[in-house]
């Protein structure tokens, strides 16, 4: 919400306009708004190009209703806004939700009071409880049953994390629960974990889509757009929308075929060779479903993110193809489902 927010009041265009005879300064119109904040939803990662323009409107009702935008005469708390030329504005206070922060520790030692001290005479501020003066010697007699040994104050300050640290502490954490999965006393033998890259950890399990795929920084790495569309088809048979329908029989065929051509001659399987004895180790879990998966999810996370994709790309392929009634069968000899 509050990433959202920042990015709508920082990219939208502010501008004069002119309604009924007055000029309003740095407002902008309502399509001017769906228009920049659908371009902003679509190159954010969180969203993506999928977000619609209907789905841009709501989002606007939303910040019209929660007095993120208002309209010029001050109006908002309805979610009534529309497409059209009608002019808002952001309000003057700050639109974000709140979090609570802890309070920032100084570097002044606290002080406790001196007992000994006299005490300054009664005031408006400050009225003595009792008239008689007490001591640190009548204190601590009267406090030390109760607190036992009061030990000196020191304080801790907040050491921050570098991003090596963070990348480290999820390397540790993602072995540490495999290793638990996997129930082994020790990954040594299936694993060096030297070889694990901390960084692979983090993007993939932080970029990622809406629909769990891999998002990769470097687009070089992506697979390419002809075997993108082969994959698609026979994802979606016979609804292909990146391909026209066959013209000849066996048209699917030659398509299975690119695809496994394509795959087969990678000089490295999407396993690596590094990580194959983990995913052996998978594969003695296979009676314990839910371990299983959990520790399959776990293994994959140690991928190279472009590794990891398309994976996840192939076997979602290979998933829809296996029940899909209506594909033709692949080879003449063997079950669709098994040839998977």
């Amino acid at each position: 919400w509050n990433e959202i927010i920042e990015l709508f009041r920082a990219g939208m265009p502010l501008r004069k306009h002119r309604c009924r005879f007055k000029s309003y300064e740095r407002c902008f119109k309502a399509s001017e708004a769906v228009e920049c904040l659908h371009e902003l939803l679509g190159s954010n990662q969180n969203f993506g190009p999928e977000v619609t323009r209907d789905q841009t409107v709501k989002l606007l009702k939303k910040f019209l209703k929660n007095h993120v935008i208002e309209d010029i005469k001050g109006r908002w708390g309805k979610e009534d806004f529309e497409d059209d030329g009608h002019l808002y504005r952001f309000p003057p206070s700050s639109p974000l939700k709140s979090y609570p922060k802890k309070p920032t520790c100084g570097k002044e030692v606290i002080k406790f009071p001196d007992w000994n001290e006299p005490r300054a005479g009664p005031s408006q501020e400050h009225i003595p409880v009792k008239s008689v003066t007490m001591n640190s010697e009548m204190w601590y007699k009267r406090h030390s049953i109760a607190i036992g040994e009061v030990p000196a104050c020191k304080l801790v300050f907040r050491r921050e994390l570098t991003q090596a640290n963070i990348e480290e502490i999820w390397k540790s954490m993602t072995l540490s629960q495999l290793q638990k999965v996997l129930g082994l006393d020790s990954l040594d033998e299936v694993l060096d974990t030297k070889l694990v890259n901390s960084k692979h950890i983090v993007q993939n399990v932080y970029n990622v889509n809406k629909q769990g795929i891999v998002t990769l920084e470097d687009k070089s790495k992506e697979l390419p757009h002809w075997i993108l569309s082969a994959m698609k088809c026979l994802a979606n048979w016979p609804s292909c929308s990146d391909m026209k329908q066959p013209t000849y029989s066996g048209f699917e065929r030659d398509v299975f075929k690119t695809i496994v051509d394509y795959f087969g001659q990678m000089k490295e399987p999407l396993l690596t060779f590094h990580f194959f004895d983990i995913f052996v180790s998978v594969l003695g879990l296979l009676q314990k479903p839910s371990k299983a998966v959990e520790a399959l999810q776990i293994s994959c996370l140690l991928l190279p993110p472009e590794n990891r994709k398309r994976l996840q790309l192939l076997v979602r392929m290979m998933a829809r193809i296996s029940v899909n009634q209506d594909l033709p069968r692949l080879s003449e000899s063997v079950r669709t489902r098994t040839l998977v």
